[in-house]
């Protein structure tokens, strides 16, 4: 079973979002979009798309963490098979939330490293 296929997106937080989303625009060219973050569509070598894309978002510190130890960030990886991955993820012994979600975006699932952070899995949905 193919696992993990891309990374999906990348969310952290800071104290001042709105400042260092400013900063990322002016000084390292991210377009960041009036919901708080960047969409990078994928593409070959060419500069042709390629049907994916990678989310960059920042928040507000003052909100909840991502995961239950509180962390300050966490990666989205894209996978092909979300509900066989959350299912060898369990018989191998890993810490996987039993909250997932399904919606117009995809589906999700979240599983604990070893080090407390919260990873999401994501598949995406047909067709992305």
């Amino acid at each position: 079973m193919k696992r993990v296929t891309g990374i999906g997106g990348i969310f952290f937080n800071a104290k001042d979002p709105a400042a260092l989303r400013d900063w990322y625009r002016t000084h390292l060219g991210v377009d960041v979009l009036p919901w708080g973050g960047a969409a990078f569509q994928w593409t070959d070598e060419a500069g042709q798309p390629t049907g994916g894309t990678t989310i960059w978002s920042i928040g507000a510190a003052d909100t909840a963490g991502f995961g239950p130890h509180g962390k300050s960030f966490m990666i989205n990886y894209r996978v092909a098979d979300l509900a066989a991955l959350l299912q060898a993820l369990r018989a191998e012994g890993c810490e996987v939330l039993d909250k997932t979600d399904d919606s117009e975006y995809g589906k999700f699932g979240w599983v604990i490293d070893p080090e407390g952070n919260q990873v999401e899995l994501w598949e995406p949905p047909a067709g992305q």
